[in-house]
């Protein structure tokens, strides 16, 4: 499979290093390494999936341009998802296939499984109360992570109390149906995410803790072998879908 990255930060030479190591898949070229530089596309129409790691800030213009072109994408970059019909409806009518995720780590995604059914057991069994944050490095260009977003969401869709994401710092008492889920960025941390089911009686925790990038790369591989071909919008979940999971 022939692919182009479009940015080369954090995630982009993981991915890079990846393709390499394999030698399952060739880079047909790297694009946006650098702030203000311009898609190519010539070297774009080569490729049979582009793969995006750049920010929110340009994405939506990036899909803009490789759907145009004719080119299924992995998107990486977070913090667009305002902007989901609009990438929809880009996606249906140039035909192409594109398949997004708050996170592509295949830990992760299990990880998003286990919340939820703890979330529908906690509402049966005990009276808990439900709080989250993550832990991001200094480079994240968006908070709260689109990780903790999508945890958050399981949570309230299987926590009949809570109905509002609360990611603001509080200078009140929260209220019942918030729950709140905090950010902190420093250091070099890759990705951390914890929830903590609290009660009179007892608390359970459940965390992820990515080690490196690795893991995510690994993700967005997969996810460009799934998209190959296809069209349509997709998210990582029916990637699962495919591969046996259950969501």
């Amino acid at each position: 499979m022939k692919i182009v990255l479009l940015g080369h930060g954090n995630m982009g030479q993981e991915i890079e290093k990846l393709i390499n190591e394999s030698g399952k898949h060739q880079i047909v070229a790297i694009n946006l390494e650098h702030l203000g530089d311009q898609i190519d596309e010539k070297e774009v129409r080569k490729a049979d999936v582009v793969i995006d790691f750049t920010s929110p800030q340009i994405v939506v213009e990036n899909i803009k341009k490789v759907a145009a072109l004719g080119v299924n994408m992995v998107v990486g970059t977070t913090g667009w998802y305002k902007n989901i019909d609009e990438v929809e409806k880009i996606v249906t009518e140039s035909g192409t296939g594109l398949i997004y995720a708050q996170n592509f780590s295949v830990g992760a995604n299990i990880f998003f499984q286990v919340v939820a059914h703890a979330a529908k057991l906690m509402t049966r069994f005990g009276n808990y109360d439900v709080y989250g944050f993550e832990v991001h490095h200094t480079g994240k260009k968006d908070s709260p992570s689109g990780t903790a977003l999508r945890i958050a969401k399981e949570i309230m869709g299987n926590f009949p109390s809570k109905s509002v994401v609360q990611t603001e710092k509080l200078d009140r008492k929260i209220n019942p149906e918030e729950l709140h889920f905090a950010s902190i960025r420093g250091g070099r941390n890759p990705g951390f995410h914890q929830v903590t089911f609290d009660s009179a009686a007892d608390s359970i925790t459940l965390s992820h803790a990515a080690h490196n990038r690795r893991g995510f790369a690994e993700g967005a591989l997969l996810a460009a072998e799934f998209i190959l071909g296809k069209k349509g919008l997709f998210t990582i979940d029916d990637v699962f879908k495919s591969e046996g999971g259950e969501k």
